[in-house]
């Protein structure tokens, strides 16, 4: 019977190229459950969770002290809740934005080494299950739980204003939060990306951990600085000349920020969550004469965002890209 199973299949490579495929997601599904498990139960995970709801909490109670004595003033009341900040206290999209980096980090960094260094990689793949479905699970994993994550804290702080202000959110509030989500889940699966590609890279889960870190202060402080030097350097401020490169200065120093995550998610945070930005960049007094005042549509909005959410798309797509070609190139021997 057996072998006339396997002739049929000769005969007939579709049927055995689908068996294969089947084979192989059953494989990938397997190892999807069993990383968004360990990261459900780990430690690890409790603590990242309980430190980004307090960081919700207290963005919350500073937007709420903020935005209260003028809400019935202002339009687009709900999405102060997100941007406003209190006295003394950062916005929640501020906390994020320091904070995610940290969430993808503490999901990926030791994704690879640990298991190499524990000798379980070499008891997984004497398994039948291919050598993709590891790197692939644990990626897929780690987005899962990094998008339920994000819109959960972003629905209960959305649930918590609504019940504290009273007023009810447009559908255009609710399409730009939305959007400030998905942007927010795509940002933090970049450096998920990026820790990964430092865990097939690095032997050790520590230096795994510090070169993401170094990777994440450079984008963060370094990086503003050196576009400033460059900048300067290209394009002189000084004198005469001051006049002439100011354009190209500028230009210079943004295009050079685009290039950390921090920057560009900052830049189209700002965008969607505030209709007030009309534009991205530098406006002459040519481009304004004749312009009216008055917030942005949401459409006219994403466009202004949609190369940021395509760039941070690309980037992430990037880093996961390299550390999977590394992984499969990687020669894994028997401790």
């Amino acid at each position: 019977m057996v072998a006339a199973m396997e002739r049929l299949k000769g005969l007939f490579p579709e049927i055995a190229k689908r068996e294969g495929e089947k084979k192989k997601n059953v494989g990938l599904w397997a190892l999807f459950h069993k990383e968004m498990a360990d990261h459900i139960r780990s430690r690890r995970f409790l603590l990242i969770l309980g430190l980004v709801a307090v960081a919700g909490f207290a963005s919350l109670y500073g937007a709420l002290g903020s935005i209260s004595g003028a809400a019935a003033d202002n339009d687009f009341v709900f999405l102060k809740l997100f941007t406003a900040s209190g006295s003394s206290i950062p916005s929640f999209a501020s906390f994020i934005a320091m904070l995610g980096p940290f969430v993808g980090l503490a999901l990926g960094f030791d994704a690879i080494n640990s298991e190499k260094s524990g000798g379980t990689l070499n008891r997984l793949l004497s398994q039948p299950i291919y050598r993709d479905s590891v790197i692939n699970g644990k990626f897929l994993a780690g987005a899962a739980i990094i998008f339920t994550m994000v819109f959960a804290m972003g629905g209960l702080v959305a649930a918590l204003g609504l019940i504290a202000t009273g007023i009810p959110p447009s559908l255009e509030e609710v399409g730009r939060i939305l959007v400030f989500l998905l942007f927010t889940g795509v940002y933090i699966c970049f450096w998920l990306g990026l820790s990964i590609l430092f865990s097939v890279l690095c032997r050790h889960a520590a230096t795994s951990a510090l070169a993401v870190i170094a990777c994440w202060l450079f984008f963060t402080i370094f990086l503003s600085l050196l576009a400033g030097i460059i900048a300067a350097a290209l394009f002189p401020m000084d004198g005469m000349q001051a006049i002439f490169n100011l354009m190209d200065n500028y230009r210079c120093e943004l295009y050079l920020n685009r290039l950390s995550p921090y920057y560009l998610y900052g830049e189209a945070v700002t965008t969607i969550l505030n209709p007030g930005v009309r534009t991205i960049g530098l406006v002459t007094n040519a481009q304004l004469d004749g312009a009216v005042a008055g917030y942005l549509p949401f459409g006219q909005s994403l466009l202004l965002v949609w190369p940021h959410l395509t760039g941070m798309c690309a980037a992430t797509l990037a880093a996961f890209a390299l550390s999977y070609v590394k992984f499969m190139r990687q020669e894994i021997r028997s401790n």
